[in-house]
């Protein structure tokens, strides 16, 4: 038996597709794409990671028909399944995709294929699974993220903050969080000496995540707010006690 194209399989691990650039070719090969529910899309925006496999197949008399599983992790942590169809309508003719979102919708498009109903079936198992990418600390939120960085460094006015490495890195973020931090607190040094603690967390187009610590303070020799910017948060917790000591 003869399959005249690569499986979905073997062209995710010959090709170093995004998940994006993996969702466009899959819709844009579909006959049906346009009957996605926006919301679905909307979705895979966000993805991190893709897999791609085979799911089952069916041939006889120069008729088959392929079914192929395709996973996306999204940024939430959770996991987003399309199912496409791939056959071809007349022995030797040229293969058509369909794309659908369950599996009830897979096996209605499926009944109504011309296929021999005693022609041999097999199901594979899936057989390559998405690595094991740990979910998400923060809630993101979807925003220009990119230019938040780039204010965030830029108002920083310590002279050891992130390098321009970190900054170029930062160009690629999508969505991010600020939380206050809390924890052990710097001595008290001054009276109506303040701190506080902020991570600026990034989530990035490849699915890592990059934290920012800032500091804002008033230990400086006129009281006045300052801003530091610091690339892990022990770096930030010295540089507080540091700043204390100075002034205190």
């Amino acid at each position: 038996m003869s399959v005249p194209y690569e499986t979905a399989a073997h062209e995710a691990a010959e090709s170093p597709e995004t998940p994006e650039e993996h969702l466009a070719r899959l819709l844009g090969r579909a006959l049906n794409s346009f009957e996605l529910p926006d919301e679905c899309v909307r979705r895979l925006d966000c993805a991190l990671a893709h897999d791609s496999s085979l799911h089952s197949a069916h041939h006889s008399a120069g008729l088959h028909r392929e079914t192929y599983r395709h996973t996306w992790l999204l940024s939430d942590g959770s996991a987003l399944t399309l199912w496409e169809l791939v056959h071809n309508p007349t022995p030797g003719a040229e293969p058509q995709h369909e794309v659908y979102v369950d599996e009830e919708e897979l096996r209605a498009a499926t009944a109504r294929l011309p296929l021999p109903t005693d022609a041999p079936d097999f199901e594979l198992p899936v057989l390559v699974q998405l690595a094991p990418i740990p979910a998400p600390r923060h809630v993101y939120v979807p925003d220009d993220s990119a230019d938040h960085a780039r204010r965030l460094l830029r108002r920083a006015e310590n002279t050891d903050r992130p390098d321009a490495d970190t900054a170029a890195l930062l160009t690629s973020a999508f969505a991010h969080q600020i939380t206050q931090a809390f924890g052990r607190p710097c001595r008290a040094g001054r009276i109506g000496l303040g701190f506080a603690l902020y991570e600026h967390a990034f989530l990035l187009r490849d699915g890592r995540e990059v934290s920012l610590w800032e500091v804002e303070h008033t230990a400086t020799p006129d009281g006045r707010h300052m801003c530091e910017v610091y690339p892990t948060e022990d770096a930030a917790r010295e540089a507080m006690e540091r700043r204390a000591a100075q002034v205190s």
